[in-house]
């Protein structure tokens, strides 16, 4: 008894030895470490690296920009299950100790002991905040005690919410995620808090080892994970018996989701972020900006549906060029080839598919996600071969003509609306039968294009397009691609003669015209697409029905300069601007951009506006640091910025219209821009661009465009509230073909696009100004119409340039004049 009394005290002494030993080591330590200890006050301010992420005007994710997906969360964001599941996992005393975890460390250390490995783990929350905001990994001594010396001091400074808050930020759970809301997003494509217990737990369990217990690469593993943290949850009394026996059966839902991306536009996303690198630089991708486009979705997604629709009608206009691959499928074998058809990469609803085998008037295809699909007739029928832009080869008379069992082609869904089943009597519409999904063979287009849609009255880009598709091809069409612009030049040189003083019924003779240039190897002999020529022409129905003869002779009539100086006016670079008269038929280099930019001074009524697409900025707390006013439309206006001084104020003119946003510049007197307007609606109600008149609108205008041999198309329209610009052709130039024009490559396109952006909005054409007259005009000399003259047409003018002689009657001398009724 003596001596186990001996031994207890000895024990005891040694014990307290060690303790005060551990003490004094803790304390040197704190007083050796403490100075190279960071200020943990830092933490209040950290700012977590979040990307960029661009959006539409209605608050659609276009893009994300930044190496690592993040998405910060408030302490009351956290769901109370994810907390509970996470100190299951990590830390179950988190709300107890104060910032290192003595029963905790002991468990481990048991848990090592008996296993060989630790489950629960030696590092509270607090401490994992202090490694990863202010250390390294290295696995050293020093580390480790700056590890509890800071933990000791952050739960002295913050208090157990920030702590939690800057802990589910900062972790990294794996597949570029950071922080619980981006692994919610990554793994369930949902937020955090939308998500189940098993879904929880899941997430609860990667800080330890991201991939190790990753659910989409080692489900298994990750499953194993989920249902421990369930089992503490339920030992913990964090959750009854019926929850945990649910989450346990739950089974593993996880899959991979990109950036949750709700609308296609990366052509403007990739203009947003090149803006703005110059801008911000690096910090552009970590400082989580949230950057509102101009685009507004619905319009957007309508210009990307009519440029894909117009370029794979041209393509189908020309024929098919066959299989994009042909594989041996009997020596492959189909799980082979299948194998090799997932690897073609999809553009859209445009996807790859395997030729199984053909019959008389269809075909059976292998889709890329392994289901077996008829294609039919009807969707396969057109596919005459392609031998040239000009020409094809003989229509097909068997799917076999078409194609052969191996063959990788493409393909796109298609509606048959006859299929649909109409409601029966007493029937609800929605209960009839849904329109069967069919599919159509296609083809990527080699030819491209680009679509621009703009408001007229401050130059916001509503819808951008540069190119049949951003992944096949990165080259933004609508502001890099320097094409001529054809016939679609032509209303700005008809507008500078409209400012000389020219009428829309001045006549301007089309005849032949040679032109003799010591710079050109042999004379200019321009002509009509026609190759005809029509004589005296009023300068509308010259516009109208595009005749090139016209347009040089007027152009030589105002002077080259004067032509130039219009251009410059609306916003061409005149460095680009040929210094002749081709300058009338569009041969110089322009941008579609430029284009839809110029023609929005025609539809705003003669105010020059900047495109922009950029509306506002907001950082990563939803604070707007930049707030963009573009030059805006305001008719007699007075721009007053909002911190304007009293003496700017008085300045202001009484009675003026006063605003803060920055006012448009007229360049254009309401007159001239009345006129141009008007004709410009000929061309859609009689002249190249007539088959806009489907869309059945009185207030359209607009003007076609073809260069030479066909290398471009154009068709730019317009109303109050829209302007809108199509071109089509091949990125390096060459014919469309002979039967390809404004009106039929590019045409169709804006038209489309149109039907959807104005349908049920309000027609809204120009309405005439003061100084504007009707008068009743003689159509072939362009004067007064006589008394009675049954051909005679109304004509619009400025009231200083009203015709002042009278058309010749065929009838004897005697007839009446103009009665005040023809005038008005």
């Amino acid at each position: 008894m003596r001596f186990l009394t001996y031994l207890f005290k000895l024990f005891l002494k040694l014990g307290l030895l060690g303790a005060l030993a551990g003490a004094a080591a803790l304390t040197a330590g704190w007083f050796y470490f403490s100075p190279q200890l960071p200020d943990v006050q830092t933490l209040r301010e950290v700012k977590f690296q979040t990307p960029l992420r661009v959006y539409s005007t209605d608050a659609k994710l276009i893009a994300e920009f930044g190496e690592k997906r993040r998405t910060p969360v408030r302490y009351d964001e956290i769901p109370q299950q994810y907390r509970q599941a996470l100190l299951a996992a990590e830390d179950s005393r988190f709300y107890e100790h104060f910032g290192i975890d003595i029963k905790g460390l002991a468990r481990a250390a048991v848990q090592l002991a008996s296993t060989g490995r630790i489950q629960s783990g030696g590092s509270t929350i607090t401490m994992q905040v202090a490694k990863n905001f202010f250390l390294t990994r290295e696995r050293t001594f020093k580390r480790k005690f700056m590890e509890i010396l800071l933990a000791l001091r952050i739960e002295q400074e913050l208090s157990k919410e920030e702590i939690m808050e800057l802990y589910v930020n900062k972790i990294y759970l794996g597949h570029r995620s950071y922080g619980i809301q981006a692994a919610a997003n990554v793994y369930y494509g949902k937020p955090i808090a939308e998500l189940g217990l098993a879904q929880l737990a899941m997430i609860a369990g990667l800080p330890k080892a991201p991939s190790a217990y990753n659910p989409i690469t080692n489900p298994s593993r990750a499953l194993k994970r989920r249902n421990w943290i369930l089992q503490r949850m339920h030992q913990l009394a964090y959750i009854d018996d019926q929850a945990y026996e649910t989450a346990m059966q739950t089974p593993v839902t996880a899959r991979y989701h990109g950036a949750d991306i709700e609308l296609q536009a990366p052509y403007v996303a990739e203009m947003v972020r090149k803006e703005l690198f110059k801008v911000y630089g690096e910090d552009l991708y970590t400082e989580g900006y949230r950057v509102y486009t101009t685009l507004q979705s619905d319009l957007q997604q309508a210009a990307v549906s009519a440029l894909q629709g117009g370029l794979l009608n041209y393509s189908q206009r020309h024929g098919y060029r066959g299989p994009e691959k042909q594989l041996e499928l009997a020596a492959l074998g189909e799980e082979t080839a299948f194998q090799q058809l997932r690897k073609v990469i999809s553009y859209g609803d445009i996807e790859p598919a395997l030729v199984l085998k053909t019959e008389e008037k269809q075909a059976e295809l292998l889709r890329k996600n392994g289901e077996r699909i008829t294609l039919d007739w009807d969707g396969m029928s057109w596919a005459r071969p392609y031998k040239g832009v000009n020409w094809m080869g003989k229509t097909p008379k068997t799917a076999a003509d078409i194609f052969k069992a191996g063959d990788i082609v493409r393909i796109r869904p298609r509606i048959d609306e006859t299929a649909q089943k109409p409601p029966a009597e007493g029937e609800d519409a929605a209960q009839a039968t849904a329109p069967e999904q069919k599919w159509q063979l296609t083809q990527l287009p080699k030819v491209q294009g680009s679509f621009i849609a703009m408001n007229p009255q401050n130059g916001a880009i509503l819808a951008l397009q540069g190119g049949f598709n951003f992944h096949h091809n990165k080259f933004n069409r609508a502001v890099q691609a320097n094409r001529q612009l054809g016939s679609n030049v032509k209303p700005f040189i008809y507008t500078a003669a409209l400012t000389k003083g020219y009428t829309p019924a001045t006549l301007i003779n089309d005849a032949p015209v040679v032109f003799h240039d010591k710079n050109l190897e042999s004379s200019w002999r321009p002509q009509n697409y026609s190759k005809k020529f029509y004589g005296p022409t009023r300068l509308r129905e010259a516009l109208y029905r595009s005749r090139n003869l016209v347009s040089i002779r007027l152009l030589q009539s105002i002077g080259i300069q004067t032509g130039v100086d219009i251009l410059t006016q609306f916003g061409f670079d005149p460095q680009k601007l040929p210094n002749n008269l081709s300058l009338s038929l569009g041969t110089a280099d322009v941008t579609p951009l430029e284009v839809v930019t110029g023609y929005a001074t025609f539809a705003n009524g003669g105010f020059r506006v900047k495109p922009n697409f950029i509306s506002r900025i907001d950082d990563a707390y939803g604070n707007t640091i930049s707030l963009i006013r573009p030059d805006t439309v305001c008719e007699d206006c007075t721009f007053v910025p909002e911190d304007a001084d009293p003496a700017t104020l008085a300045s202001v003119p009484a009675g003026a219209q006063v605003t803060a946003i920055p006012v448009a510049e007229r360049i254009l007197d309401k007159q001239v821009s009345y006129l141009i307007y008007n004709i410009m609606q000929d061309v859609i109600k009689n002249g190249t661009g007539r088959r806009a008149k489907a869309l059945n609108r009185g207030d359209l205008a607009g003007k076609t465009g073809t260069t030479n041999d066909q290398k471009d198309a154009w068709f730019s329209g317009f109303n109050r509230d829209m302007v809108a610009t199509a071109w089509v052709g091949f990125d390096q130039p060459k014919t469309l073909g002979k039967r390809e024009f404004g009106s039929t490559a590019a045409l169709p396109i804006w038209i489309d696009f149109m039907k959807v952006a104005l349908n049920e909005q309000p027609e809204n054409g120009p309405t005439p100004p003061d100084g504007i007259v009707s008068v009743r005009i003689d159509p072939k000399s362009g004067q007064l119409a006589y008394a009675g003259q049954q051909d005679a047409m109304f004509e619009v003018f400025r009231k200083e340039n009203t015709p002042k002689n009278r058309a010749v009657p065929p009838a004897a001398p005697g007839s009446k004049g103009n009665t005040t009724e023809d005038i008005f």
